[in-house]
């Protein structure tokens, strides 16, 4: 476990925070902002570590709504991520408050003993991780690169040290036909709406042979403009998820078939692009997760065991792509929203009561006792160091 003066100094740094903290998180929750339109959430996430001293970087690879703020030379570089993101029409209902107000409480705390611990502490904003996998464009512009290991937590129902992912991708798919009177000659048209119908047909009787963790779920998004014209043009989206990055490439051959279906069976053209970067499966750090569910056992916690873990992936995060090149973790802080899970209003409405307050708060100190065992730890230390190493 870190020294008595490292864990000592990085809880009662996140506890003299606390008010400011949890002002964060309401502040936040309260004006929900959806992937990279989330303006005035980044700005609030930089304020406190702006007054401690980071040295800040606005916008690293472009992204209007993503920032960098490092504190400390230390030859250790831990990132710990913030998500600020909304979800359309029912706001923080994924908790990303949460997120980011533990994470400038983690980076805070780890200020207090950067220097001690031969540390550099990066708080990493991370926009749209809803839709639009900013982690991901972040990690494709290098803004990772001199990180050795990525912390993080997200709010949920349960307590879960090792939460694990799915890999996902999505795509838009679009048919082109031809317009003609749906009563005088709709023998002249090619029905781009029946071209969808084909298409999902298809992928329902395919679900009998989904191996285990695929899945496919999607909506249509133009299904033509009139009743009574033949529709020229539809467009549907639709994400896949696998247990991993393999069996994912699997599913989206065969969802390929079935869109191609569509198009063979009306004689319509089709156009399938991915709507996003391809959200790759988590693998947690297993060193880490033991010592963030010491954590959570410390503060009278009851994460889950490692069979749940295992069986129930929590959705899908492009912090998968992270823990994919570096060791990280992405655990599961429990908070009590009556039995609704996230992506629920239930859960946007807990996600501003007294355990979401807790979260943030625990989940600061947990996160950041952490990282302190990792920098006192000499062979975990150049475990992760060698790894960064490895990628340069």
């Amino acid at each position: 476990m870190p020294t008595a003066t490292a864990s000592t100094t990085v809880e009662d740094a996140v506890q003299r925070r606390r008010g400011d903290l949890i002002e964060l998180s309401h502040s936040i929750h309260a004006e929900p902002e959806l992937a990279f339109a989330e303006h005035r959430s980044c700005a609030k996430t930089q304020t406190l570590v702006a007054e401690r001293g980071f040295q800040i970087t606005s916008a690293p690879g472009g992204l209007d709504t993503a920032f960098r703020a490092d504190f400390g030379s230390g030859s250790l570089v831990v990132g710990i991520c913030a998500e600020y993101d909304a979800l359309p029409g029912i706001g923080h209902a994924c908790g990303h408050n949460i997120i980011a107000a533990s994470a400038v409480g983690t980076a805070l705390a780890l200020a207090e003993v950067a220097d001690e611990l031969d540390l550099t502490v990066v708080l990493l904003g991370t926009p749209a991780e809803e839709a639009g996998g900013g982690k991901a464009l972040m990690l494709e512009a290098g803004t990772f690169d001199d990180i050795a290991a990525t912390v993080m937590l997200h709010a949920g129902p349960l307590d879960i040290a090792r939460a694990r992912s799915l890999a996902l991708s999505q795509v838009a798919v679009e048919y082109i036909g031809r317009e003609a009177h749906a009563a005088v000659a709709p023998y002249l048209g090619l029905n781009a709406a029946d071209a969808i119908t084909v298409s999902q047909v298809a992928i329902g009787l395919l679900r009998q042979q989904f191996a285990p963790g695929q899945m496919a779920h999607g909506i249509v998004t133009d299904g033509g403009q009139a009743t009574n014209v033949i529709p020229a043009r539809t467009e549907m989206h639709y994400t896949m998820r696998a247990n991993d990055s393999g069996s994912l490439r699997e599913l989206e051959g065969r969802m390929s078939d079935c869109f191609l279906a569509g198009a063979v069976a009306t004689g319509c053209g089709h156009q399938v692009e991915a709507t996003e970067p391809s959200y790759l499966e988590l693998t947690p750090d297993q060193w880490l997760a033991d010592v963030f569910r010491s954590e959570m056992v410390r503060f009278g916690r009851n994460p889950v065991g490692p069979e749940i873990e295992a069986a129930f992936p929590l959705g899908s995060t492009d912090m998968g792509n992270v823990t994919q090149i570096m060791p990280g973790i992405h655990p599961i802080v429990g908070i009590d929203a009556e039995g609704a899970s996230i992506h629920q209003p239930a859960f946007a409405a807990a996600a501003a009561g007294p355990s979401a307050d807790r979260a943030v708060i625990e989940g600061a100190v947990m996160l950041a006792r952490t990282v302190v065992e990792l920098a006192q730890t000499p062979a975990e230390r150049d475990r992760v160091m060698a790894s960064k190493a490895a990628r340069a």
